[in-house]
Formats: structure tokens, sequence, C-alpha cells
């Protein structure tokens, strides 16, 4: 049974757009499971009232803390790794849990509030090279 109020069935799973997820962490008080790695998540984060951090690699050890009885928006990068968890989760017996189409590239796009922590930029020419990204002056102070 879903508690959801917006969103739309895609390969087996509920899917819902960034604004869409919005609305569901403000009227809901749905939680973002943001399932990206660390080192992917430290630059760009949702700005949501409740948001939890647990990279899909350490899922299957760490699923047990999270509540069951509120819904849970999965969220990664472009929504890829997110099916993953949203299988995962599923057969751990998860009913309330959506996932966010599109992740953060979509979230951002729409001009959704997201939290920057300059110092957690990566940079790198291509994704197999990206690394943490230099500080400013500024910053180093």
């Amino acid at each position: 049974m879903t508690i959801f109020k917006h969103g739309f069935i895609s390969a087996g799973f509920l899917n819902l757009t960034g604004r869409e997820a919005f609305k569901e962490a403000a009227e809901n008080n749905a939680v973002i499971l943001d399932v990206r790695e660390h080192r992917l998540s430290g630059y760009k984060r949702f700005n949501v009232a409740t948001v939890i951090y647990i990279p899909v690699s350490e899922l299957s050890e760490k699923y047990v803390t999270l509540p069951r009885d509120i819904p849970l928006i999965v969220a990664d990068t472009a929504g890829l790794r997110s099916r993953e968890a949203m299988e995962f989760l599923q057969s751990k017996g998860f009913e309330n849990i959506a996932n966010l189409s599109g992740g953060l590239i979509d979230w951002e796009r729409d001009g959704l509030p997201l939290k920057k922590v300059m110092g957690e930029q990566l940079d790198g020419s291509c994704v197999c090279q990206l690394r943490p990204g230099h500080k400013s002056k500024d910053e180093l102070k």
C-alpha cells in the first residue's frame, strides 16, 4: 500500500518527477533516500527537510535503519542506480517507496532547491577521472 499522492508507474516502479518529489517531501513528509556514493554526494545535495544518505554499495548492510512508516523517495544522480536500490528495497518488503525519475540532474534542471558545498565539487574531463576540486585561496583560510 503506497501513500504517495503523485507519480507514474514505469518499469514496475512508482516514479516521481523532481517537482512531484518536492511536493511529496513538503506535503506528505516523504524522505529522500540519496543512494549516491559518498564521493558523488558531497557537492550537491537535495535541500528538503529530511534526506538520508546511504550509498547503494552500503544499502544491503544499512537498509534495516530505514523507516518503514514514512514514504521514501530513492534518488541518485540520474535515476539509474536508484532502480537497483528500488529492486533491493522491494525485495526486503518496503512498500512506500518511489524512484526519483531523472535523479539530481532533473531536480537541478527544474530549479528545485539544492545545497552546494563548494569544497566538495568534483572536476575532471570525464567521469572516470573525477576527483575533489581544488579549494580556492579563500576556502583555504
